[in-house]
């Protein structure tokens, strides 16, 4: 029998062992964070936000501070190709993420768990040269749905930082555009297979400090928004016109997040002078 992904029987990391797992990052990112406040231990919420590049770095160092600031432990939505991958997919889950499906979705929901999800997803993830904090959500409104049918209010949030880590060298328009790419798209192997999903995510090759591909040590930011009251579309998850109402309220409260942390990094004179150097390379 193949891998069967059990996310509601994993042993979770306690909040200390995350808390130590994460040190690393804390120590060469230097995170800060702002309106986690705004989080109620005893009032879950679907936690909604932008994907940076690659999408892993950032994430588990929201989870852990959030933990250990407030008391909660955040499930995360995680894209289907976690699971493909041997002790990455128990390391997710354990982290808290399960599988991003709608069953999951509302059994977490059943269980008043508090959700963080990135509507982005995997496409957000594999960013395109100039996709620094753009929103690639598409027509997805499945995370409007859910929040509306289990009566789930909606906290934004954003990351600032990661997008600038590295720079982009050859991105997925590159490569379609190849001959390669000329040639998985004669095959029709460029829409039919799972792995590459008509190309979205086609991992960008990326550059960090110098030529090497470690990150340069920009600071991160993350930003908490006010909560988003679902009620005044309850009943109405099957409205179009509702989700996609809702959809936008909470895109632009997370681009002006966004907007708010790149002037608060623009105005951080204590980034330390090694750090300063590093990210000019």
């Amino acid at each position: 029998m193949g891998y069967q992904h059990k996310p509601f029987e994993t042993e979770l990391l306690t909040e200390k062992q995350l808390w130590k797992l994460t040190s690393p990052l804390r120590t060469y990112f230097s995170p800060r964070f702002f309106g986690l406040e705004k989080l109620d231990p005893n009032k879950p919420t679907l936690m909604v936000g932008n994907h940076t590049i690659f999408g892993v770095i950032d994430v588990p160092l929201l989870l852990a501070q959030i933990y250990r600031e407030r008391g909660i432990r955040v499930r995360t939505l995680a894209d289907h190709q976690h699971y493909d991958i041997p002790f990455w997919r128990d390391m997710v889950d354990r982290s808290g993420g399960v599988e991003g499906t709608r069953e999951n979705c509302s059994m977490l929901m059943e269980r008043g768990e508090h959700i963080m999800v990135f509507p982005g997803g995997a496409r957000e993830v594999s960013k395109r040269k100039g996709e620094q904090y753009q929103l690639t959500w598409k027509r997805r409104t499945g995370f409007c749905k859910m929040a509306i049918q289990h009566g789930y209010n909606i906290i934004p949030f954003a990351s600032v930082g990661p997008d600038d880590m590295y720079d982009i060298l050859v991105d997925a328009e590159d490569v379609i555009h190849s001959p390669v790419g000329k040639l998985l798209k004669k095959t029709g192997l460029l829409e039919k297979s799972g792995l590459l999903r008509g190309g979205d995510i086609i991992m960008p090759l990326t550059r960090g400090i110098g030529l090497t591909p470690l990150p340069r040590p920009e600071r991160f930011y993350f930003s908490i928004g006010d909560e988003i009251d679902v009620g005044p579309y309850q009943g109405r998850e099957d409205d179009d016109n509702a989700l996609f109402e809702l959809r936008d309220e909470v895109a632009f409260a997370i681009q002006n997040l966004i907007g708010e942390m790149l002037t608060v990094r623009e105005n951080d004179i204590d980034k330390g002078l090694v750090r300063r150097l590093l990210t000019r390379f």
